[in-house]
């Protein structure tokens, strides 16, 4: 089969990070990754399925990784060579649809008992994630055993699928898995009845981090920072009461919350802040529109990072990370996809001998006016799909 193999090359991801500091973000870089023939991964034990994907979604800490902008503190749970792609939608051997779930918790392991974090349904916290039946890996698409969506077939457990409902269609199912992100991030949150709560960042998490606050809190006003046109749209459509440039944020959040500004920061702030970009600014604007004993839940994924912390030590900030999921959110986010129609943010789809396109599309997709970049691996023969209208 044909897949997308991330090597471990020192060389290869020095000149990789090289290039992205010389690119300052205006594409993705491919570092150690090619395109090869190699066999289908075996199964490894009892429990297990081989699921060939149709779909499979490129995310923000995909590109992280293959550009060599990911943190160091991942080297010990990931396992060479590995294929990327953890957002799949694919088939089993028959026939049945599903999505995957991509963490390598402790049923997947083969662990028993499980850790405290897997007996409570909380699959993302696995204390596991080195140990049993497989190789080192946080996720599928991280593990040198399991595979992983930028292929023809990966494995996976019983305890990773998803079956998709009859009526949705393979764009939607492969929103499935970021938008269970979302929903983690919004229910794992206090969000008072009433907030004023701000998302930074309108790329596939921070629109889907909108839907969820409309759909599952109760907000008293949305306020998203979206830099490009068909971002803010997007954020407006899915439940955003003020939309603005990352640089009118903070006049947004003064605005609605009736904070004084001094010297530029607000004496006031938003109730939640969620970062769902992850960047040193972000990070650094959160802290900048958040109010005092506010909260800031860190959505997208970070690295290391120079932040200021004065203000959260002054204004006594509340700052929590949210990754992956409760293995119990998917069933929340399959209807969530469905309600707020979050297929249309699949915005082109590419087979996956045109990967270095599919790349530099998804980590350009703001400014070429798109937004989730996907891998169509349905059939060989199958001619990609132009960008579709958001």
């Amino acid at each position: 089969m044909k897949a997308l193999v991330y090597e471990r090359s020192l060389p290869r991801f020095a000149a990789a990070r090289v290039a992205s500091t010389l690119a300052s973000g205006k594409g993705a870089k491919v570092g150690p990754l090619h395109l090869a023939e190699m066999e289908e991964p075996a199964l490894p034990g009892p429990g297990w399925h081989r699921v060939r994907p149709r779909l499979a979604g490129i995310c923000g800490s995909d590109l992280a990784t293959v550009d060599a902008r990911s943190s160091r503190w991942f080297e010990a749970v990931v396992s060479f060579p590995f294929v990327p792609g953890h957002e799949v939608v694919g088939d089993l051997d028959d026939g049945t649809r599903v999505v995957l779930e991509p963490v390598l918790a402790c049923a997947a392991r083969g662990i028993e008992p499980a850790c405290d974090a897997c007996a409570r349904g909380d699959n993302g916290n696995c204390e596991r994630i080195a140990f049993g039946c497989l190789e080192p890996g946080l996720q599928t698409g991280y593990c040198a055993d399991t595979g992983g969506g930028w292929s023809g077939a990966l494995v996976a457990h019983a305890s990773q699928l998803h079956r998709v409902p009859d009526g949705m269609a393979d764009e939607a199912a492969v929103m499935v898995g970021p938008t269970a992100c979302a929903v983690h991030a919004v229910v794992a949150t206090t969000v008072p009845e009433g907030a004023v709560v701000a998302v930074l960042g309108a790329g596939t998490l921070g629109l889907c981090t909108v839907a969820a606050l409309r759909r599952l809190a109760l907000p008293g006003s949305v306020i998203a920072g979206a830099k490009h046109d068909t971002q803010r749209r997007l954020a407006e459509d899915l439940g955003a009461d003020v939309v603005a440039e990352p640089d009118g944020l903070a006049r947004a959040v003064r605005r609605r919350t009736r904070s004084l500004a001094v010297d530029g920061r607000l004496t006031g702030g938003a109730d939640v802040v969620f970062d769902c970009v992850g960047s040193e600014a972000s990070l650094a604007q959160a802290l900048a529109v958040v109010r005092p004993r506010g909260t800031i839940v860190l959505v997208g994924m970070p690295g290391s990072v120079r932040v200021d912390l004065t203000p959260l030590w002054q204004r006594e900030v509340r700052l929590v990370g949210s990754y992956a999921y409760r293995h119990d959110t998917f069933a929340t986010a399959f209807e969530l996809v469905a309600e707020a129609r979050l297929d249309r943010l699949v915005s082109a789809l590419y087979p996956l001998e045109r990967w270095r396109e599919a790349l530099d599309h998804a980590g350009a997709a703001g400014r070429r006016g798109a937004v989730k970049i996907a891998f169509d691996l349905r059939s060989a023969k199958r001619r990609p799909s132009p960008p579709r209208t958001l």
